[in-house]
């Protein structure tokens, strides 16, 4: 029996690990076409991610109303909604820097400038959750810093907006893995319920973001929005938004926040390769690889 449970559980761990790491690379690629594609983009960091918020809200109304693939009705419990206001404002922070982030810097080095987070993570471990770490886990994370600034050092087109945004990406990335573990209990430990709260909530935070950037002007005086593809794109950016929002829930709860950020650490062993070869192919950015 204990061990039907831990198959059962390793198989958990696998699929959320495998899920997140699929539809990380797909959004990654998708939201640095709309935000750099020639014929695409659209100077709207914010826009881009409301929208995407919104769908998300939508898509989990729309599979709990029709009951798919377990999703729960939508339900927005009153008590509940005030709780998760301080992990949706971390939420918020970390999808519009990481926006920012791959607005300046190449998809090659995106991950680069987003490595601290597991320096980030080990911290809030330790101060938000009280969870102490091993020595031999810290040396790793010193490792991982060291390719940090190596990784700096050898970028062809290095941008210190780029690097600036990544770093503070790093902050609330593992901000919010930790938020996450803390709050799941309020929703049942349900992944979709936290996906659902977060979204909603983060599209009315992204309002004044995005008056305070003027985008609304940049997105009215944009042709690319009257462009059938530039919206197809941006509905599946929304559609992805929906898996990496349950994506990122699941592999928190199945692992940990630590787990869950090497993880995504680890995402860029092949993701630089894949993303490398289609943004040759569609965006014309050369990545150079370093054996």
């Amino acid at each position: 029996m204990d061990e039907e449970k831990g198959a059962t559980k390793s198989a958990k761990i696998f699929m959320s690990v495998a899920l997140y790491w699929v539809i990380s690379i797909s959004i990654v690629f998708v939201n640095k076409t709309l935000l750099s594609s020639p014929t695409n983009n659209i100077d709207a960091p914010s826009f881009i991610t409301w929208y995407q918020c919104v769908v998300t809200v939508a898509a989990v109304w729309f599979m709990g109303t029709m009951g798919i693939a377990n999703v729960p009705k939508f339900e927005l419990k009153r008590d509940v909604l005030p709780k998760i206001v301080p992990l949706s404002c971390v939420f918020t922070g970390m999808i519009l820097l990481n926006n920012l982030c791959l607005k300046y810097v190449e998809l090659s080095f995106y991950q680069v400038a987003r490595s601290l987070t597991i320096l980030f993570n080990v911290a809030f471990d330790w101060i938000v959750l009280g969870n102490r770490t091993s020595l031999k886990a810290f040396g790793c994370v010193l490792l991982v810093f060291f390719g940090f600034v190596l990784g700096n050092k050898e970028e062809v087109r290095w941008s210190i907006q780029g690097v600036a945004y990544g770093v503070s990406a790093s902050f609330f990335v593992a901000m919010n893995a930790i938020y996450v573990k803390k709050k799941y209990p309020l929703v049942d430990n349900d992944p979709w319920k936290i996906t659902l709260y977060n979204n909603f909530i983060s599209s009315f935070l992204f309002f004044p973001i995005m008056f305070g950037f003027g985008e609304p002007k940049v997105v009215m005086q944009s042709p690319n929005i009257y462009r059938s593809e530039f919206w197809v794109l941006m509905t599946i950016g929304g559609a992805l938004g929906v898996l990496i929002s349950f994506a990122t829930a699941a592999q928190i709860k199945y692992t940990s926040p630590l787990t869950h950020n090497i993880s995504a650490t680890a995402k860029v062993s092949i993701h630089t390769p894949s993303n490398g070869l289609a943004v040759n192919l569609t965006l014309g950015e050369f990545t150079t690889m370093h054996i």
